[in-house]
Formats: C-alpha cells, sequence, structure tokens
C-alpha cells in the first residue's frame, strides 16, 4: 500500500480539529469541581422531590448553584457559583450575589437552581445581568413541593437549605453573571 499525501491529509486534519475543539471546551480544575458539585446538587434535589426530575428534563435549561453562602446582620449578602445547562448539556458558567436589608442576623448554606421554562428566559439570563428581584417566591424544597413552583416570565426558583441557622425579614435582589463555556 502506498502512502500519499491525500491519504494522510484526512487523519492528520481530523486529529487537529480534535485538539482545537476540546482546547475550547476544556475547563480549569476548579470548573470540573464546579461541575461535579452541581451533579451532585440536581441528584439531590431530585432525591428530595422525584417530581424534580420531570422539570429538569422538560425545562429549556437551568442553572444549578450548589453552594450559596448567606450571612446577615441586618444588612445581608449571598455569593454563589453555578452551572449553566440548555437542553441539559453543560453550556456556561455563571455567578450569583444578593444584597439584601432588614431584620435578619445569621448564616446558612444552601442549594439553588433557576429553572427555565422557555427558550426566551434562559436567553435572557444568558444575555447577562439577569436579576431576580425581592418579590419572587422560590420554593424552598420539600418532598412534594416541586409542583407547586411558581414560574414568573419564565424563571422559577428552588432552593435547598444545607446548614446554618438564620431569622430574617429582609428584601432584597439577586443578579447574576454568565459565561459561556463555547
Amino acid at each position: 500500500m502506498k502512502i500519499t499525501k491525500s491519504s494522510l491529509l484526512k487523519p492528520v486534519m481530523g486529529f487537529v480539529i480534535f485538539l482545537f475543539t476540546t482546547a475550547l471546551v476544556a475547563q480549569t480544575p476548579e470548573q470540573k469541581e464546579l461541575i461535579a458539585d452541581a451533579k451532585k446538587a440536581k441528584a439531590a434535589f431530585v432525591d428530595m422531590d422525584p417530581e424534580m426530575s420531570k422539570i429538569f428534563a422538560t425545562a429549556e435549561g437551568y442553572a444549578i448553584f450548589p453552594n450559596v453562602g448567606k450571612g446577615a446582620y441586618v444588612v445581608g449578602g449571598a455569593a454563589g457559583n453555578g452551572v449553566v445547562y440548555e437542553n441539559a448539556n453543560l453550556v456556561g458558567m455563571a455567578k450569583l450575589k444578593q444584597v439584601d436589608i432588614g431584620l435578619q442576623v445569621g448564616g446558612q448554606a444552601y442549594r439553588q437552581v433557576l429553572i427555565f421554562k422557555t427558550e426566551e428566559a434562559l436567553n435572557r439570563f444568558k444575555n447577562g445581568n439577569f436579576e431576580l428581584s425581592g418579590n419572587v417566591s422560590a420554593v424552598v424544597l420539600e418532598e412534594g413541593m416541586a409542583k407547586s413552583i411558581e414560574f414568573r416570565e419564565g424563571v422559577g426558583v428552588v432552593t435547598m437549605p444545607k446548614a446554618g441557622a438564620m431569622v430574617e425579614i429582609s428584601v432584597g435582589g439577586q443578579k447574576f453573571e454568565y459565561e459561556d463555556l463555547r
């Protein structure tokens, strides 16, 4: 068998394309850890309420924040990093920041997922500077509570406490930043 330039071209070009696309979607060690935490958080949501499995499957997309930390003494704040999925495929990373004021004291850790029921809602999130005002109601997940998720403008919010204690009557909002992985 005679090896020619043209017979080598296809495999070499295929390998170059593979390397190029792999480099584009490679994640940092921190992102890989966050992605693993998000998978565990998703499993915890489904374990707590199996109805969440159907919600994840039918959503246009969702952003999972596996570790959100919140602390307050009159003025409070929260922050966390998350992973964004579109049609169950990883597409980006996100940051959550929250500021609120009111009668509040303590600290807590929780998981949060934003569920995007429509493509329009997901695109608003991905376009950056997405905000949830203080009047958005989040379902604190307990068994059987997933059915009571209230969607406003195509977005539903579900939280799951992890640890801590907090007493609060406050007003605030959450702001999100999105970074595409592609």
